[in-house]
């Protein structure tokens, strides 16, 4: 990686975090968001969907999950496992517990009968998007290569979900590695990008 745009992403990973810290949505937000959201993203009986158990002042996706379960849809959350970038997917409902896993991150339990299955639609945390539908994540590369590993396998959607003050007015760095997502939807726009 190159070290200048290691320190300007970092730098900017910092700023995007202060400014997330003071993000919140009210009820009328949440609304708008879930509004834009099923407006733009078609969620089908049996259409896989991940979503992800959010933590700090991430965007809380548990309505949006309710939402897609009520729509038939089935919800998927991901593992981070030892030695690989590549997220695992296994389906999760509300009933269902779950264990704190890498990162301080709430998982489905582990256990020997546990099946992993492939989404179709992603939704992805992020800490700021810019213009072009590319993201600023944690840095540990976790998204980028699990939804590069699976466009290689099979068509997906990925939807970047957040708040509208997480906006970028300039291009994020770029490194070739990152993947663009195809929508980035918060309380106030869907924005389309492929």
């Amino acid at each position: 990686m190159n070290d200048d745009i290691k320190r300007e992403k970092d730098d900017l990973r910092e700023h995007a975090r202060r400014t997330r810290s003071l993000l919140s949505l009210n009820a009328d937000d949440l609304k708008s968001f879930s509004d834009l959201f099923f407006k733009n993203i078609d969620i089908k009986e049996n259409l896989v969907v991940s979503c992800y158990w959010p933590i700090g002042r991430e965007f809380d996706t548990h309505s949006l999950m309710d939402e897609c379960i009520d729509r038939g849809a089935i919800i998927a959350l991901p593992i981070v496992e030892a030695d690989t970038k590549i997220l695992k997917f296994v389906a999760w409902t509300p009933n269902d517990d779950v264990e704190m896993g890498a990162y301080g991150i709430c998982q489905p339990v582990i256990d020997d009968k546990i099946e992993f299955i492939d989404p179709d639609i992603i939704v992805v945390p992020f800490l700021a998007f810019d213009r072009k539908g590319y993201r600023l994540g944690y840095g540990g590369g976790y998204y980028d290569t699990t939804i590069d590993d699976l466009r290689g396998r099979k068509n997906i959607l990925t939807v970047g979900v957040g708040f509208s003050k997480q906006a970028c007015l300039f291009n994020l760095p770029v490194e070739d590695h990152d993947v663009q997502l195809d929508w980035v939807i918060t309380e106030q726009n869907a924005h389309k990008f492929t």
